[in-house]
């Protein structure tokens, strides 16, 4: 497993993309200013409830340069967000011009830039250089640093002069409520399925107030006491006041758009006073993004769940990647690295993933854990060797390794004595939300793990790099680290790791998170692998995972092992179960076992559960990577390899996104028809008796095991007898 990370990271010489017409600015810092805008539109009941770990801020004033060698004169244009200067070589241009002259020869063009309220970025247009990735930025650092002088950061979401990043958002379609039902003062609306956005009040008649209580369920929107959202404002003659925040604006016309995005399928509207609306209609808020990924198969609940899962996604895919749209609305490391797997199988959404890893780190010093949660901070290591796989966008590894350096620097001064992880004050050790307490302190095999595979990712990065002492230095610890794993954690007994050691002994409590990520990671050998498939993941007294979040990683892990016909029927019953109970998206736990108030609740609170949560989409992960069958071996999808794999189905089809295309696959039982658009490809099957292949290179590997080799562009069928 080590050998073959190492050698993905090998495999593509580090450089820049083509340079494109884009917004520039210092790297990270639109993603930083961006997200502490999304983690701070919380609130409970009207009340402002931020994040509870440090927010980072943007550097406020930076200077662009770029050298540039012309053989005639250019007029450029020029965008800066904020207060701005133009010096050409040693002559500062008068004002802040939009427009000038760049003059014939090489000259140094420097443009300083100073914005308090947002990153002060930038957008250049002449006749042979733009802005783009090509440019440096300085953030004026005393005494300047090696790493001062970097690349500008930018994405091509924003490349027109008018698409001043700070000022983006995200589209609105007007969506009326399904069913409406009025009682005296009150509307109660219904829309056909979970949304985010702003509510419209239509045909505003008189003076009063306006309450309006939003609710994932009906129970929540008619429970005025203990609804979470809620929104209440009043109506003069000449003006409006939102109560939340005392913010006024002349009243005018007969419709207002209430101020707040809110998660919602149900509101309860309630007039006060001498008011009275006609209707209301939800301006849903949601990014314009393409589904590139598809899945079809004989089983229509399974379609079921794959369209539900995408939209899932696609509602938390937003200018950050959030974990659920009615509750915390912040980015979560946990969450986020499981949404940019489903991305790569749904949208192949890039700038977004980019963006969220960004904003998730922030800045230097280091002084916690990301989201303050020990697991979190590994979590978010490992998200940028998937990005790196999935993407082979070198060019952001060179960029972000500095942000990773300095915080494996405050993972590494935080070792016990043995050079394991352990949770330390101020620490948030979470692993999962579990149905019965679990235990977490001294060392948990999970947690090694996850650093483990951290430490696999800084050494690739750093070979990616040509970083050699980096490269020697985690490559070392992460050896240290994989031959103390199994002699510390392995159980004889048990057949499994053990959940954790107190005081360097053995513990015997048994939970199903290490040896998951054990199997996932390639820890264990054939024999250890069937153990704990025997005695963990197969047996019902070890602690049942309730949460879909490590529900996403049980299941994965099973499928790895070969049982893909079990996990098809837990996808069925698991999320077909809160299909069944009339989800129109997945939620943040689901055991079936409760009753209807008590999958409502969560955190003491009635109404707490989330029932739209980004890491409730799982299947659509699942579903690319284990019955499609598709995943890269080299970056960037150069090369790929794909183990497709029926089940139960009768027949399955579908596209798996690439940088560059799709992969696309039909099957049936007796046939096989696969097209890439890109790479080479290697698919792997059985079959019971020898296959007709057109379009690839057949070959046997023995025990009705078969492989073909495909090259882009090429289209494969394969003529069958599946078992």
């Amino acid at each position: 497993m080590k050998k073959r990370i190492i050698s993905l990271f090998c495999s593509i010489v580090l450089a820049l993309p083509v340079a494109a017409q884009s917004w520039i600015w210092y790297p990270g810092d639109m993603d930083i200013w961006m997200g502490n805008k999304i983690n701070n539109l919380r609130t409970e009941r009207g009340s402002f409830y931020p994040a509870f770990w440090k927010a980072y801020s943007h550097e406020q004033t930076v200077e662009y340069v770029k050298t540039v060698e012309l053989a005639e004169a250019e007029d450029v244009e020029l965008c800066v967000d904020g207060h701005f200067g133009v010096k050409i070589d040693n002559t500062y241009l008068f004002g802040m011009p939009k427009h000038f002259t760049m003059p014939a020869g090489r000259h140094t063009l420097r443009i300083a830039a100073h914005n308090k309220m947002a990153p002060p970025s930038l957008w250049l247009k002449g006749k042979s250089f733009v802005s783009d990735t090509t440019w440096t930025v300085t953030n004026y650092a005393v005494p300047a640093k090696a790493d001062t002088w970097r690349e500008t950061d930018g994405t091509p979401t924003f490349i027109h002069p008018a698409q001043c990043p700070s000022s983006y958002r995200l589209p609105i379609t007007p969506v009326e409520p399904v069913k409406t039902e009025r009682t005296g003062k009150e509307l109660f609306v219904e829309w056909q399925r979970e949304g985010i956005g702003y509510l419209q009040l239509n045909g505003l008649n008189g003076n009063g107030q306006v309450n309006v209580y939003y609710g994932e369920s009906p129970d929540e929107a008619r429970d005025k006491q203990h609804s979470i959202l809620i929104d209440q404002v009043v109506f003069s003659s000449d003006q409006v006041t939102d109560l939340a925040t005392m913010d006024t604006q002349p009243r005018m016309g007969s419709a207002y758009v209430l101020k707040n995005s809110r998660a919602m399928r149900y509101a309860l509207v309630e007039c006060v006073g001498d008011i009275s609306i006609d209707s209301v209609t939800l301006l849903s808020e949601m990014k314009e993004v393409k589904q590139r990924g598809s899945f079809e198969c004989s089983d229509t609940l399974l379609n079921r769940i794959w369209q539900v899962g995408t939209y899932t996604l696609h509602l938390t895919d937003r200018e950050v990647m959030i974990e659920g749209i009615k509750r915390d609305r912040w980015m979560w490391s946990g969450d986020a690295i499981q949404s940019y797997l489903m991305n790569y199988y749904a949208f192949f959404d890039t700038p977004v993933v980019k963006r969220t890893i960004w904003a998730l780190r922030g800045k230097d010093p280091v002084e916690q854990h990301i989201n303050t949660i020990l697991d979190y901070t590994f979590f978010w290591f490992n998200s940028i060797y998937d990005y790196y796989l999935y993407t082979g966008d070198a060019a952001f590894v060179r960029q972000i390794y500095g942000r990773m350096k300095s915080l494996m620097d405050y993972v590494e001064g935080r070792l016990n004595q043995r050079g394991m992880v352990e949770g330390q004050p101020g620490d948030w050790v979470f692993v999962d939300w579990s149905p019965r307490d679990m235990s977490k302190d001294g060392e948990l095999a999970f947690e090694q793990l996850v650093y483990l595979r951290s430490l696999q990712t800084m050494q690739q990065c750093a070979e990616l790099m040509g970083l050699h002492n980096d490269m020697q230095h985690y490559g070392d610890a992460a050896n240290r680290l994989r031959s103390q794993i199994l002699p510390t954690f392995w159980n004889q007994n048990k057949g499994a790791l053990i959940h954790h050691t107190r005081n360097g002994r053995q513990e015997q409590e048994l939970t199903r998170y290490a040896n998951i990520f054990a199997v996932l990671y390639d820890l264990l050998d054939e024999q250890q692998r069937k153990s704990v498939l025997q005695h963990v993941l197969l047996n019902d007294s070890v602690m049942e995972i309730t949460t879909p979040y490590m529900r996403f990683y049980e299941l994965e892990a099973l499928c790895a092992l070969g049982l893909q016909r079990e996990v098809l029927s837990e996808m069925r019953s698991y999320w077909g179960g809160m299909l069944a109970q009339g989800a129109t998206t997945f939620w943040e736990t689901y055991d079936p076992k409760e009753g209807y108030s008590e999958r409502l609740g969560m955190y003491g609170n009635r109404y707490g559960k989330s029932l739209c949560h980004a890491w409730g989409a799982s299947p659509v992960y699942l579903l690319g990577k284990y019955y499609l069958g598709v995943q890269p071996t080299k970056p960037g999808y150069a090369e790929w390899e794909m183990r497709p794999c029926l089940g139960d189905l009768k027949w399955m089809r579908g596209d798996v996104p690439t940088p560059h295309g799709n992969i696309h696959i039909e099957m049936t039982r007796k046939q096989m028809t696969v097209l890439a658009t890109e790479g080479q490809g290697t698919i792997y099957f059985q079959s019971k008796g020898k296959p007709r292949v057109t379009g690839g290179t057949l070959s046997s590997l023995g025990n009705e095991q078969y492989k073909v080799l495909v090259n882009g562009s090429q289209r494969v069928v394969v003529k069958v007898r599946f078992n």
